[in-house]
């Protein structure tokens, strides 16, 4: 296994959800991931549809003041965040190519900004994020192979 890509940015920064995309999820259609994600904290579709022209900074600061955070959000967020992950690359096969292209590498969302929860910051974390995106390669590897 090589050294791995160990964060999302330069050449690799389509893999992070800054990435600007059209990303359709829950009846909505976000400006990247990340504003479809940070829409997903809250149940009420209004304030969902806020975060639709968002770009992911503005989206991410949105989602941080959200007061109207369902109960359930920190059971569901990895699964949001895969099913957000996957509308992506889905409705995005230029993005969905690379990431198959990508192989067998570790992907791993470093950081400096201290998220050692989807990310590792200084060598610590649990890398939520890479460990979805490494599913979902292996399952676009595995139907790309049948």
């Amino acid at each position: 296994m090589e050294m791995g890509i160990l964060e999302f940015r330069k050449e690799y920064r389509w893999l992070s959800n800054f990435w600007p995309c059209s990303v359709t999820y829950d009846g909505i259609t976000f400006n990247s991931s990340e504003a479809a994600y940070q829409a997903s904290k809250t149940e009420s579709y209004e304030l969902r549809k806020e975060f639709e022209h968002l770009s992911a900074k503005e989206a991410k600061l949105k989602g941080q003041a959200l007061t109207a955070i369902r109960s359930d959000w920190d059971e569901i967020k990895p699964t949001v965040m895969y099913e957000v992950c996957k509308s992506k690359f889905d409705q995005n096969p230029e993005l969905k190519e690379k990431l198959i292209e990508t192989g067998e590498v570790k992907l791993v969302e470093g950081n400096d900004w201290g998220d050692t929860y989807w990310g590792v910051c200084n060598g610590k974390g649990i890398n939520m994020l890479g460990k979805v995106l490494m599913r979902l390669r292996s399952e676009y590897q595995a139907t790309k192979n049948m």
